[in-house]
């Protein structure tokens, strides 16, 4: 058991830059997973910064100086955000308090559904819908509390939103404007052979810069698509359920699936089974194929090379570590680890 335990620590760990790109992934992840709540800020900022370090490069090439390049792209990314801020959320907070208050009415809907099951389907039986007619009840009753329970934890999270709002755009101003003096800072740490782990951002940056970016506009234009369909046939929340279906893109297989689900009983509340529910759903059906099988291609110039179990699996476990960032950053997080694979050196005489 020894033998096989040094095998095959001498066929993965035998190179010393294996042994230097170990201790980089084992820090980071040490420091995340240790401040990660502290440091949640910069982290923000890190990750946007260099979303928008592409729309500098782009005004770079153009023959504008970084200083202001950075600046015309800060200000456009707090335009952004404003628009955002200013014109999305509100309209968004309005649509949820508006079905917070119409969900005991659709509960109501669905108990009188429930109660009806057992004549028309024998193998249901009263019992099993008086009890669950009877969680419903209390789950309408404590609606109420429960609203007003979350307005009122609500109020850190505004503070902390306050916060953001401070310490993001400004981190985000220094690292697009000393991108290189803080790259060079870090490396000074490093040794000065440092190859393999410069190989394993060069592949990851490669997949990652795009599949961002990409993702990015997917979200975008899935999301004003899909608000045009719903505002055509007047669906109620037209832009809670667009938001969710923007969102939903970021987490492939189990997003759409999961999004599904309000689509249709949002659907189907407001017009039963009928050719209005009938066509909103086609409609959503084609712009589901649409980002599938034109969407995608058309904006992955190059595909993050990772097979479907792979992608799953990886929103399970970081979704598991991190809860929902773990979930919004499970396939870049798959891409490093996928990177650092395709890399890692191997002594291929150590067997």
């Amino acid at each position: 058991m020894i033998e096989v335990i040094k095998d095959w620590f001498n066929r993965y760990f035998s190179d010393p830059q294996a042994v230097l790109l170990a201790a980089i992934l084992i820090a980071g992840t040490t420091v995340i997973l240790t401040m990660g709540n502290m440091l949640a800020p910069v982290l923000a900022a890190v990750v946007i910064a260099y979303l928008l370090e592409g729309l500098v490069r782009r005004l770079e090439s153009m023959g504008l100086r970084r200083i202001f390049a950075v600046i015309a792209v800060f200000i456009l990314f707090n335009a952004f955000v404003s628009i955002l801020l200013f014109g999305i959320v509100p309209l968004l907070s309005t649509q949820i308090t508006t079905l917070a208050r119409e969900l005991p009415k659709y509960l109501e809907i669905g108990r009188s559904m429930l109660v009806q099951l057992p004549e028309h389907y024998s193998f249901i039986s009263e019992k099993q819908i008086q009890q669950l007619v009877e969680v419903l009840n209390r789950e309408a009753g404590s609606l109420g509390q429960t609203i007003f329970t979350l307005s009122l934890s609500s109020i850190p999270g505004i503070i902390t939103i306050a916060v953001y709002l401070i310490l993001v755009p400004m981190l985000i101003f220094f690292f697009l404007k000393d991108k290189v003096m803080i790259l060079g800072w870090f490396s000074s740490f490093l040794p000065r052979d440092h190859s393999l782990a410069s190989d394993v951002w060069e592949e990851m940056n490669r997949q990652l810069g795009n599949y961002v970016r990409g993702k990015f506009w997917e979200v975008l234009v899935v999301g004003i698509v899909t608000y045009i369909g719903f505002a055509i046939f007047s669906m109620k929340y037209a832009i809670l359920l667009a938001t969710l279906v923007g969102i939903s893109v970021l987490v492939p297989y189990i997003g759409a699936t999961v999004v599904t689900i309000p689509v249709l009983m949002v659907a189907y509340f407001q017009w039963g089974w009928s050719t209005e529910f009938a066509m909103a759903m086609i409609v959503y059906g084609v712009i589901q194929m649409l980002d599938g099988n034109l969407l995608v291609p058309l904006l992955f110039s190059e595909v993050v090379n990772l097979h479907p179990i792979a992608i799953i699996v990886s929103v399970l476990v970081f979704g598991g570590l991190w809860g929902f960032w773990g979930v919004f950053f499970a396939i870049p997080l798959a891409t490093l680890v996928n990177a650092v694979i395709r890399a890692w050196p191997r002594d291929q005489e150590a067997f």
